[in-house]
């Protein structure tokens, strides 16, 4: 076969996007749904940032469709001289086309979204798109389907005094796996956003339900800090701040050690975007905090002249920090923007930061201790935790060459084959034994109740025999000598059974993988298996029901009656076969796979379920408690 000219395939206007939807919004799932949100209200913050609008309001509409409205400039309407076509169809129509490209001249110093990309993205994804534009007295409008107008920039004919820009857009079904945005997710990205701009309204309203939440902060991120420290115990009253500009990079840093805490929270953007995976910002961030950290206590002989100096995991044990970069030229090491590589911001940032983290640390003297004291344990502990780890190593266990002596493990040696069911006793793990798939399942039973890592430090974490089993057949060790790519299973189920016992011992689970194997629940490794409640028979026929409501169900169509309906009280009562067909079989069996939709709010409900504190986790408990079903006491 000839490979020539015709073989090329060459795609016009928004087909690319179409075509390759991944490559502009990451994922075609919820995530990415969501995302198209994210854009159109990127572009209004825009706006805000570069102080031409107050108030961003969004709805979400009873058809499915989401419209964002800012009290912006209105995007210009006027003829574009390079496509000969309105700029507001230049916009919406055509990559790489906005007004995010010439900088100060244009009116934006800094933006986010996707530069020009982001409004001609969400119109190719959405069955239906309409923009109404605000400006000079009128109002103009223009509809698409799936990217391509419906006809040119119409004037209306109304009269207005409003100023600003309306998009509405309906999700195109056949891009997505759904298309139903989620109130609470786009509530949170809002007072976020909130956050991150001062004095800007941020207005979110739900047809569905008539809901409605209004954003406004003065104080920036520092009520950000404030808002994720609420209901905890912190090092000092004041929160930590810095708003500086130099060459033109701007840097807005607030932070608060929270005091009986071992976990860190740093949230970073860049130009309002979340950066996950951090970047040269958060480098920069993070080695101002632990040479300022060292050089005060050397100075104040918290450390003396024979002590080693503080880690950076020392010093960001039990910080919460929000850390806001405005950059005029960004540079990602993605289209979603996880990840800044700018390498000027490190040094602008560590210069920022430094300056004014030392200046604190001596208006604050008593807050300083405190914070260098919680510096010292943590090191401490760290230290402890590293010869626990050591200890182990010399024995051969954390480098696989003496797994442990309960985990049946499978003939495999491909990690992506292969599975590790986590099992609730041993009665459960004799069963899950014999009627596995030796080649590629493997089980590891826990006895009793595991430690509560999110009252724990590493050093007691080792010291527990169930969890060092956990780590050992994981293979990826744990803490700073973690390596995902030693990971030795890539589905890691876990397996207990329906009753109270049973979520509780699955909740101190997640608590773990949350805290100290993020990355395994980040890339959808952790699973939690679904056993049946009931064995329904009747004659030679026989039927697994997983909820109640199936129980009833099967009874009404089947005829089954009462009296022949098995009651699984544990994993225990299931003989090998059972559980196999029911709970193993990959065929047959039902399976929830473990994510993080909101990682703020799955850190407060961790922080609330398996802190020290009660009544946060008692009035939890009690608001929720008519929702739950299912549930034996």
């Amino acid at each position: 076969m000839t490979y020539d000219s015709s073989q090329i395939q060459v795609l016009e206007g928004l087909d690319p996007v179409r075509k390759r939807p991944g490559m502009y919004i990451g994922e075609t799932n919820e995530q990415g749904l969501h995302h198209l949100v994210w854009e159109i209200v990127d572009n209004s913050i825009d706006e805000a940032m570069a102080g031409h609008a107050k108030h961003i309001t969004v709805t979400m509409h009873s058809d499915g469709s989401i419209s964002v409205e800012d009290d912006g400039r209105g995007i210009p309407v006027d003829i574009h001289a390079k496509t000969g076509k309105s700029a507001l169809e230049t916009v919406m129509t055509v990559l790489h086309a906005g007004g995010k490209f010439g900088g100060a001249e244009s009116g934006y110093k800094v933006s986010g979204g996707l530069h020009g990309v982001g409004a001609s993205v969400v119109n190719a994804l959405s069955d239906n798109m309409q923009v109404w534009v605000h400006k000079d007295g009128k109002i103009y409008t223009q509809s698409y389907k799936r990217g391509i107008p419906d006809d040119q920039v119409k004037d209306t004919g109304e009269k207005t005094k409003k100023h600003g820009t309306v998009v509405r857009f309906w999700p195109d079904g056949t891009m997505f796996t759904t298309t139903i945005f989620n109130y609470d997710t786009i509530r949170t990205r809002l007072r976020q956003q909130a956050y991150l701009t001062k004095g800007i309204t941020m207005t979110l309203f739900n047809e569905f339900t008539d809901a409605s939440y209004r954003f406004f902060f003065e104080g920036g991120i520092q009520s950000y800090v404030h808002h994720l420290n609420r209901g905890v115990e912190t090092i000092g009253d004041e929160i930590f701040y810095v708003d500086r500009n130099l060459d033109d990079i701007q840097v807005e840093i607030a932070l608060q050690y929270k005091k009986d805490d071992y976990t860190d929270r740093l949230i970073s953007f860049v130009n309002n975007v979340t950066t996950t995976d951090g970047g040269t910002h958060m480098a920069g961030f993070q080695a101002a905090l632990t040479r300022t950290m060292n050089k005060y206590a050397r100075e104040q002989e918290f450390l003396k002249e024979k002590d080693n100096n503080l880690e950076s995991t020392d010093v960001l044990e039990g910080i919460c920090a929000v850390i806001s970069v405005k950059v005029p030229e960004p540079r990602f090491s993605s289209q979603t923007k996880e990840k800044l590589v700018n390498p000027e911001v490190k040094s602008v940032v560590d210069k920022i930061f430094s300056e004014r983290l030392y200046d604190f640390l001596a208006e604050n003297p008593k807050v300083a201790k405190s914070m260098i004291d919680k510096c010292l344990l943590a090191s401490r502990a760290r230290a402890a935790a590293r010869n626990a780890r050591d200890t182990i190593i010399r024995k051969g266990a954390l480098e696989g060459s003496g797994l442990p002596g309960k985990l049946a493990d499978c003939s495999s040696k491909d990690p992506s084959k292969c599975e590790l069911y986590i099992v609730e006793g041993d009665s459960a793990g004799g069963s899950a034994k014999q009627g596995r798939a030796r080649e590629f399942q493997a089980i590891l039973p826990l006895r009793g109740k595991i430690l509560n890592t999110e009252q724990a430090r590493l050093d007691k974490i080792f010291g527990n025999t169930e969890i060092k089993n956990l780590i050992i057949a994981l293979g990826t060790s744990i803490g700073d000598s973690f390596d995902y790519g030693r990971l030795r299973y890539h589905r890691i189920v876990i397996m207990t059974d329906a009753d109270v016992d049973g979520a509780h011992i699955r909740t101190l689970l997640l608590t773990f993988f949350f805290r100290y194997f993020r990355p395994l629940v980040d890339n959808g490794h952790i699973f939690i298996a679904n056993p049946p409640l009931y064995k329904m028979s009747k004659g030679k026929s026989s039927w697994y029901a997983y909820s109640d409501d199936q129980k009833v169900k099967i009874m009404e169509t089947e005829w089954v009656t009462s009296e022949g309906i098995q009651r699984y009280k544990g994993l225990g009562e299931m003989n090998p076969e059972q559980l196999w067909e029911t709970t193993m079989d990959p065929i047959q069996r039902k399976m929830f796979r473990v994510g993080i939709e909101d990682a703020e709010k799955a850190d407060e409900v961790f922080r609330i379920l398996m802190g020290e504190d009660v009544p946060p986790r008692k009035h939890f408990i009690q608001s929720r408690a008519t929702s739950v079903a299912n549930l034996d006491v």
